[in-house]
């Protein structure tokens, strides 16, 4: 359970040193239960303090790190809604293939798998792990198709079957690729748990209610291992959003830790849409690894679109670097437009100079990722700002250009860039970036 001010305080010297920075403990104590601060700044911080408020300080929902390189996070939630602070670590998407599975498929999946790339806003996105799944009897061959996942693709796997035999062989064989096991019972968990330590997997737990499932995490992590996934036992999307929903408000609500693990879902191959429509379900709610039964490069691009929406900071706009960005293959002499560096702005104006048949400059300057209008009013996006700016990259010495078009929703600031920019012809352009061609092709072209 989260502790209060009060109760932070008492754990404190009580010296108020100033040195964290407040100028009372019980002030640090506020900050550090609204986690805005962290202990280490306390330089008399006691072990016990420490100890206790390290335990109360971790994520309720465990963190969980997949791979060779360990780069795949999973867990670490502390939220049960975005908006009350941001999720952290979004559901990484999974491929099925099987034993089952012709030889050509096998291979043209994990091409694919391989291959896949999608750009979003400036964000390149990829599938983040494979699944193996054991359809027949041949432990070999399961573990030889494992061996090939992970030597073709190099990303973590998720190795499934019900044979304990099966996933200690195939465990052995991708040793150290930081894979998650799938899945243990109350049966089979204690051999499961020595090959995941001996292999450096984690290991998912099923159990037929939440109740059975608690038990065996709890059981599991008493005995001194605690990299677990946890694999919910469900029959419908309805289900499935109540059962996760349940699972989620008491690991952060209750503070029930052996329900406070990151989870795995398969989604059971139906048609397209439903497929579709039961991952999307998993990524909005509190899904961490979402399988997918096949490799649908269309589905992909709507599963990442949505994650990447909901798993971006509500309370930080999505911003691009501040510089001048070639649009096209500009030349010295080619136009400069300028906008504000909130993503989607400069995707749709850079998009709609392209569209123009022109390759121009695009200047971006620093606006804290506002959009144009917000960007103006909080003064961030001015003439003397935009002229600094300018000023402070040298744009006099990287084109010979000098005109410049600044967004029609500011054409108030025209006079002041004029001011700023001492030489350049300011041209008001459209309000809105749809008008951005016909403009362009009308009095810049």
């Amino acid at each position: 359970m989260a502790l209060t001010g009060l109760q932070i305080q008492k754990l404190l010297p009580k010296t108020n040193c100033k040195e964290c920075g407040s100028n009372t403990c019980l002030a640090f104590a506020m900050k550090l239960a609204a986690k805005k601060a962290e202990l280490s700044e306390c330089p008399d911080a006691s072990e016990e303090a420490k100890r206790i408020l390290g335990a109360a300080a971790e994520p309720p929902v465990r963190g969980i790190s997949l791979g060779p390189d360990r780069a795949l996070k999973l867990g670490e939630e502390t939220v049960l809604y975005r908006h009350e602070k941001t999720f952290v670590n979004q559901t990484a998407l999974a491929v099925n293939i099987s034993d089952a599975d012709s030889p050509d498929a096998i291979n043209a999946t994990l091409t694919c798998v391989k291959d896949y790339r999608l750009e979003r806003v400036g964000e390149l996105l990829t599938i983040d792990m494979v699944s193996v799944t054991q359809a027949g009897s041949d432990v070999a061959a399961f573990a030889a198709l494992a061996k090939k996942a992970f030597e073709q693709t190099a990303k973590p796997l998720v190795l499934r079957s019900t044979d304990p035999a099966a996933l200690a062989e195939a465990a052995a064989v991708v040793k150290g690729s930081g894979s998650l096991l799938c899945s243990a019972t109350k049966g089979i968990a204690k051999p499961l748990v020595d090959v995941a330590k001996e292999s450096g997997h984690a290991l998912a737990v099923s159990a037929p209610n939440l109740d059975e499932l608690a038990a065996l995490a709890a059981e599991i992590k008493a005995g001194g291992f605690n990299d677990l996934v946890l694999d919910l036992q469900t029959f419908s999307p309805a289900e499935r959003f109540q059962t996760s929903s349940i699972a989620r408000a008491a690991a952060l609500k209750a503070g029930c830790k052996p329900l406070g693990y990151p989870t795995v879902c398969f989604i059971s191959a139906s048609n397209p849409v439903d497929d579709a429509v039961a991952a999307a379900n998993e990524i909005a709610k509190y899904g961490s690894v979402c399988v997918l039964p096949t490799f649908d490069p269309a589905a992909l691009a709507t599963l990442m679109t949505l994650r990447l929406n909901i798993y971006t900071d509500p309370q930080k706009p999505i911003q691009v670097e501040p510089k001048v960005y070639p649009v096209g293959e500009p030349t010295r002499e080619s136009p400069v437009f300028v906008t504000t560096n909130f993503s989607l702005t400069y995707f749709i104006v850079s998009g709609e100079i392209e569209n123009s048949g022109i390759s121009a400059w695009l200047v971006v300057p620093e606006c804290e990722g506002m959009s144009v209008l917000t960007a103006w009013a909080a003064g961030k996006f001015s003439g003397a700002s935009i002229g600094k700016f300018c000023k402070e990259i040298e744009l006099d010495r990287q084109v010979d250009s000098r005109r410049i078009v600044i967004p029609g929703y500011v054409a108030q600031i025209s006079g002041e860039l004029e001011e700023n920019m001492p030489g350049w012809d300011i041209l008001v352009g459209p309000q809105e970036a749809a008008d951005l061609e016909s403009f362009i092709k009308a009095k810049v072209a």
